[in-house]
């Protein structure tokens, strides 16, 4: 085992295609970019991967723990979780597994803390999704970025600027207003198959929905996903504007959660691995 480098992104995306992810190779170098991680070699051959965000000295996500299909079961993950956790040290680590997964996290102290939903397809219709009174939506830029970072903070309990200072070089964000003040805001850009709609923040369920609505305006025909916590209500929603659920992911923490606050609340992930 050894660090991850950019060099071996192209066998990552090719161990990522070989277990049905459809993460693209541009996928791949944006959350390599914010984060580290661990490649385990074969004869050669790249056979397993994992990666680890910190949050400051509080808090960790973890994700992309891929063992190529031949080589499961053969030792490769745990080994890979061991040097992941090492690395991340006493932080929270937090992350999101797939059911095959999770008995080995399970293993790992790590507990189920909730359920993240994908909802995905190209065959959706634009919903009627009005804005709350006094609401309005705008393009967002680089001057909002304080305002979105602490709304994110405020959703997810995490300090995540850098992460959001990335999105905002290569997606296309959105802030939602009332009566002029930023309340939340959401980012969709290219992603797997097509286009992903997060990170989500609003102050309530008909804010999240305005918000994913106009991304679907914005790009209708083409193929959108939203991966959403359970929670939120917006499941039946979504299914009734034309984007199915897909197999959830069971989120997991090693460790105390974060604390959200109250005023706004997390609706959609960036993706499954930087929550």
């Amino acid at each position: 085992m050894r660090a991850l480098t950019d060099g071996d992104l192209a066998a990552a995306h090719g161990l990522s295609q070989a277990v049905g992810w459809a993460h693209r190779l541009d996928d791949w170098r944006f959350v390599h970019g914010l984060g580290r991680g661990f490649a385990v070699d074969e004869d050669g051959k790249l056979v397993g991967t994992g990666l680890y965000w910190p949050f400051g000295t509080g808090f960790a996500t973890l994700g992309l723990v891929i063992v190529a299909p031949d080589r499961q079961g053969a030792g490769i993950g745990r080994r890979l979780m061991t040097g992941l956790l090492e690395a991340i040290g006493p932080r929270t680590t937090i992350l999101n597994a797939t059911d095959a997964g999770a008995p080995l996290y399970e293993k790992l102290d790590f507990r189920t803390t909730g359920i993240i939903q994908q909802h995905q397809g190209a065959g959706f219709r634009v919903p009627d999704a009005p804005l709350p009174s006094g609401g309005h939506i705008r393009p967002a830029t680089m001057a909002d970025l304080p305002a979105m970072t602490a709304l994110d903070s405020a959703a997810t309990g995490l300090e995540r600027p850098h992460v959001l200072t990335a999105l905002l070089a290569v997606a296309e964000p959105a802030i939602l207003e009332q009566d002029g003040r930023p309340v939340g805001f959401a980012v969709c850009r290219a992603f797997g198959r097509g286009r992903v709609v997060g990170p989500i923040v609003a102050p309530d369920a008909e804010g999240a929905r305005a918000l994913i609505a106009h991304w679907m305006r914005q790009h209708h025909g083409s193929f959108l996903r939203v991966d959403i916590p359970e929670p939120t209500g917006l499941g039946p929603w979504l299914v009734a504007t034309g984007l199915p659920a897909i197999a959830p992911a069971i989120t997991m923490a090693r460790g105390a959660p974060p604390v959200p606050g109250t005023d706004v609340r997390l609706f959609g992930l960036i993706n499954q691995a930087l929550g």
